[in-house]
């Protein structure tokens, strides 16, 4: 099993995209709100790839991002909204 992530971000809407063997397994899909930060809007991996913690590493990419543009996130998926309240080391990232 081979994993490739893919970021694509035009400065208005940004995807992260997950790619299992060549195949979409799932995206995190963001909006900027200004420069300095964008909505985590949704985070959507597909049925067929459920139960291999891609959610979650999809986040975490989206959480990488924003580190390395030196932005931060509003979490407004539920997903993205729980692992936020759970993980202590990626709030330093969450527009407050």
């Amino acid at each position: 099993m081979n994993t490739e992530i893919k970021i694509e971000d035009n400065g208005k809407d940004g995807k992260v995209l997950l790619f299992e063997d060549g195949n979409a397994a799932g995206e995190v899909i963001f909006h900027w709100i200004d420069e300095s930060k964008f909505v985590l809007a949704h985070t959507i991996v597909d049925k067929a790839f459920g139960g291999k913690g891609y959610g979650k590493l999809l986040v975490m990419e989206t959480v990488a991002y924003a580190r390395k543009k030196g932005v931060k996130i509003v979490p407004e998926c539920s997903y993205a909204r729980a692992l936020f309240d759970k993980i202590e080391s990626i709030q330093d990232v969450e527009a407050k």
